[in-house]
């Protein structure tokens, strides 16, 4: 699909309107749009992770995960019934499992929750996996309101299982994670 662009400015939401890919008009406050821009949220936060990525091969697949945010949005846009509208299948869902169970296997036994932190790629790991429950969130609002794509909850569900498990991996393998301390008393004084 080739898209061109020739203006950024069109001024064709300053009245806090925007369309849809099939020409509809709503306002940017509505949970359509809502819900497409959550998915750009994450899609920028994956962004910044890959720019804290070194390997090359990693930084492939977050390309591939950022395209797939991309393709998400663009299911979104076209509202179901729209004759141009291409969906995405669950045959999207099947690598995402194998990729979360590969890296998994590869780590230590978690024993207890883990905060957000260690190496800076974790952490922008973690970044992106909440900007993805909040895709989440938002997409199942809109999924509650109009007819959406069903593969697009369980595949952002399975998305965030992903950044998780790439936060641990990112943290050699679990061994840098930073683990709750229940209870722990507030700028205590370290023994």
């Amino acid at each position: 699909m080739s898209v061109r662009i020739d203006r950024v400015v069109t001024r064709g939401g300053d009245k806090g309107q925007t369309s849809l890919g099939d020409g509809t008009r709503l306002s940017k406050a509505d949970r359509h749009v809502e819900a497409i821009g959550v998915l750009d949220e994450a899609n920028a936060a994956v962004g910044v992770l890959r720019s804290h990525v070194a390997d090359e091969a990693l930084s492939r697949k977050l390309m591939a995960v950022q395209n797939l945010l991309f393709d998400m949005g663009g299911d979104l846009c076209m509202p179901e019934g729209s004759k141009h509208a291409k969906r995405l299948t669950d045959s999207v869902i099947v690598p995402l499992e194998a990729e979360i169970e590969r890296m998994r296997a590869l780590q230590v036994p978690l024993t207890s929750f883990i905060l957000p932190g260690g190496s800076v790629p974790a952490a922008w790991a973690h970044i992106a996996r909440t900007a993805v429950r909040k895709a989440e969130r938002a997409v199942v609002a809109l999924s509650e309101q109009a007819t959406i794509n069903p593969v697009l909850v369980p595949l952002l569900n399975r998305l965030s299982d992903y950044f998780f498990v790439l936060g641990r991996h990112l943290n050699d393998d679990g061994r840098q994670d930073v683990l709750w301390q229940p209870g722990a008393a507030l700028f205590a004084e370290a023994s």
